[in-house]
């Protein structure tokens, strides 16, 4: 028989084109660098295009679908006139009062939750049925009790966050290793020990992905309030441009919120790579 070979050349073109268009689809597995960022700008290019060809050639009314050269002209005019800086430094400010409130209730608790069943079969029953109960059917509830300034908003995002913290921090715990605990014992380390220098150091990367998730709740919230009463922030911003059909604003207020959100998202990772190198 006669043994037909390749060029080396050959097999090293057909190995690389193998490798590229495996990557794609690699399981639990980085991408490559390149690939990652091209990914990266089609996800964010792709929809504006489709935005802009939808708005420009589907004869839909800019009042309905304004195109992104609307929206950035509307961006322009919100923040020269100074409406828009002081709507994301309201919103921002409830934001994060409301869910720093919640975080210091939700790591003791949460963790102590998680350490002793005691503690757990005092608290779960109740925080579960609790965090069923849909945030924005306590405002009512909160401007009877708190008025119409600013602790309502705050309470509301407080309410809506500080019940998840607690049962995500909660189940952290259970991912300590019981070698840990053990051997902590057994060098002569005592409860408190255990508890300060073993489990809470251990579950800090999931307490920063658990503010991340949820953190996403919170400014789903402050929108829901500013809607209801509100002088300023990004949700009474979108209240008065839907009385006047001012869509463009909307959409402007909505790509804010997008932004925010990714920029916090990015916070987070960041925080999690450069404070938790040793769980990445």
């Amino acid at each position: 028989m006669v043994d037909i070979k390749q060029p080396k050349s050959l097999e090293s073109s057909l190995a690389k084109s193998s490798s590229k268009s495996n990557s794609f689809w690699r399981i639990a597995e980085d991408i490559p660098q390149s690939l990652s960022w091209i990914l990266f700008a089609t996800s964010i290019i792709f929809p504006i295009l489709l935005w802009f060809l939808i708005s420009q050639y589907a004869g839909i009314d800019s009042i309905f679908l304004p195109s992104p050269t609307n929206v950035i002209e509307a961006l322009g005019n919100l923040w020269s006139k100074g409406y828009l800086s002081k709507d994301i430094g309201s919103s921002f400010t409830r934001v994060s009062l409301g869910f720093l409130f919640s975080a210091m209730v939700a790591i003791p608790l949460g963790i102590m939750m998680g350490t002793f069943a005691s503690i757990r079969a005092l608290f779960e029953p109740i925080i579960g049925i609790v965090r069923y109960m849909p945030a924005p059917a306590f405002i009512p509830l909160l401007i009877i009790y708190l008025g119409i300034d600013e602790a309502p908003k705050i309470a509301l995002i407080f309410i809506g966050t500080v019940f998840f913290n607690v049962l995500m921090i909660m189940d952290s715990v259970k991912f300590v290793p019981r070698d840990l605990i053990e051997t902590t014992y057994t060098l002569g380390g005592n409860r408190w020990q255990v508890l300060s220098q073993v489990i809470s150091p251990y579950i800090v990367p999931r307490i920063i992905d658990t503010f991340r998730v949820n953190m996403a709740a919170s400014w789903n919230l402050v929108v829901v309030a500013e809607l209801l009463a509100a002088t300023e922030g990004l949700g009474k911003r979108i209240l008065l441009a839907q009385k006047f059909l001012k869509t463009d604003e909307i959409f402007a207020c909505l790509i804010v919120l997008g932004l925010i959100g990714f920029a916090i998202d990015l916070f987070f990772r960041l925080l999690l790579r450069f404070t938790c190198k040793w769980a990445l």
